[in-house]
């Protein structure tokens, strides 16, 4: 049963009732577990705790807070949060939180989450701690050094270019977000530094490289190929006909012109039941954000002169990111394993609500492809990247149910002269389309006919000047 609660409170540590803190509580310390006593939990307790986590599995550190004690709820608070400024590196993680039963009760547990699979190795006062069961222990050379091996890509996004400097840095942004996130007397130059996008050298503040991708006047400036290539094929091949877009700006911007992108350039089919018609979406509902912000997130930005692709087929959509899976995590154990090589950018994303900071957006995408009775998604590691497919719904229907778009569109009005010309005459040639389309350039109406044979309405008869298309 202990070990039942201790899990359930590493996935939805957020959905905690108060039965199930009074359990963990009763249960005490564990090797992903540690509380304390409001007491006990100085900001030097905290830390080397934090840090113990952090180098393992991570974890969940609890306070509880008993109605009668000495110390002030916002007390403890604050002393977590200096407890996170106490390692070396800073720790970057989910803003410590209560939880309780009502509201306008006082709050029942302090609440400190470290994700697992962090990108550095962590120590205080020069000491690298670990969880040995349910204590903090000094890690052995051995171990040490293999974690550190393992963790060796984690310090890129905090580090400054040179000749960056505050100016730099987009404020109106940085104060749209500071709004969420800001504590009590804190300053916005605060939560910068706690989550890795401002670095102290000697006197002066500077943006790190992830500072500047998140919350920068000109990113790109900084990392060359912090970009994402858009582009929209008529078949389910690549080909010289297609729609093509290069999104550069902040990452926050890049998800979401990528998303408009794919809602542009993807047809919702159309059934009629009932005399009622419905659109059904290619793609479960946030399955194509997800797997664009993961590549976001988890691209190795050294890479500087690679970009990330958004291809999107009649029968799919493909998101290839450079760089291949960070730490050990690998194909087969992606499910399983949470290794996040940017730290700082992945935190800044999460706490504007554009993921989940746990880690689950795959195990998301593979239960909303399932739920909606669609082909599961496809990962790919390759010499140079990581590629994620996912397959459109391809449900059967009518010519006219497979080709109906949404309203409005000016194609599916091209496509309903087609199919009526078809129906009445039997078939319909390229030269025939054209005059029923004369303000419609001939190449968009030859990327017309490619489409439909795709889509699977109608068939193409004959080659060359002998071709016409009749209905499937």
């Amino acid at each position: 049963m202990t070990v039942d609660i201790h899990n359930r409170a590493l996935h939805i540590v957020h959905m905690l009732t108060n039965v199930d803190l009074k359990k963990l509580i009763t249960a005490g310390p564990s090797a992903r577990i540690e509380v304390l006593s409001p007491a006990a939990a100085t900001a030097e307790r905290m830390a080397r705790s934090l840090v113990a986590l952090a180098n393992a599995r991570g974890g969940v550190l609890l306070v509880p807070l008993v109605p009668k004690a000495k110390v002030e709820p916002d007390e403890v608070r604050d002393r977590a949060m200096q407890a996170l400024l106490m390692s070396e590196p800073h720790l970057i993680v989910p803003l410590p939180y209560f939880i309780g039963d009502v509201p306008a009760t006082p709050p029942q547990a302090l609440v400190v989450e470290v994700p697992e699979g962090l990108p550095n190795v962590y120590s205080i006062e020069g000491r690298y701690l670990a969880r040995d069961d349910s204590r903090n222990a000094v890690m052995l050379a051995r171990p040490l050094r293999e974690l550190m091996l393992m963790r060796g890509e984690g310090t890129w996004e905090s580090a400054s270019p040179s000749g960056s400097g505050r100016e730099d840095l987009d404020w109106s942004k940085i104060d749209a977000y500071a709004q969420k996130v800001l504590m009590a007397d804190d300053l916005i130059d605060d939560v910068l530094l706690r989550r890795g996008c401002l670095v102290k050298k000697g006197r002066q503040v500077k943006p790190t490289y992830a500072g500047l991708l998140l919350f920068g006047r000109h990113p790109q400036r900084w990392v060359r190929g912090a970009e994402i290539l858009c582009a929209r094929f008529n078949s389910s091949e690549m080909d010289d006909a297609f729609a093509r877009q290069t999104i550069n700006g902040t990452l926050p911007d890049q998800i979401r012109k990528a998303e408009t992108f794919i809602t542009e350039h993807t047809a919702h089919r159309s059934r009629i039941r009932n005399w009622q018609r419905s659109d059904e979406p290619p793609y479960p509902s946030g399955v194509l954000r997800e797997a664009i912000v993961n590549a976001v997130a988890h691209r190795d930005y050294r890479l500087t002169g690679s970009q990330i692709h958004v291809l999107v087929f009649s029968d799919r959509i493909e998101v290839r990111s450079p760089g291949k899976l960070p730490g050990h995590v690998t194909v087969k154990n992606i499910l399983r394993e949470r290794y996040s090589r940017n730290e700082a950018v992945v935190q800044v994303l999460s706490d504007m609500g554009y993921i989940e900071r746990l880690g689950y957006g795959i195990d998301r995408m593979m239960r909303a492809m399932k739920d909606a009775g669609q082909e599961a998604p496809q990962f790919e590691e390759t010499d140079a990247g990581f590629n994620v497919t996912l397959y459109a719904n391809t449900a059967s229907g009518s010519a006219s149910e497979k080709v109906a778009l949404s309203a409005g569109n000016p194609q599916q009005e091209r496509f309903g002269k087609m199919l009526a010309f078809i129906k009445k005459n039997g078939r319909i040639t390229n030269r025939e389309y054209q005059e029923l389309c004369p303000d419609v350039n001939p190449e968009t109406l030859r990327r017309d006919f490619v489409d439909m044979v795709e889509r699977g309405a109608i068939l193409r008869i004959g080659d060359k000047r002998g071709t016409y298309y009749i209905l499937k």
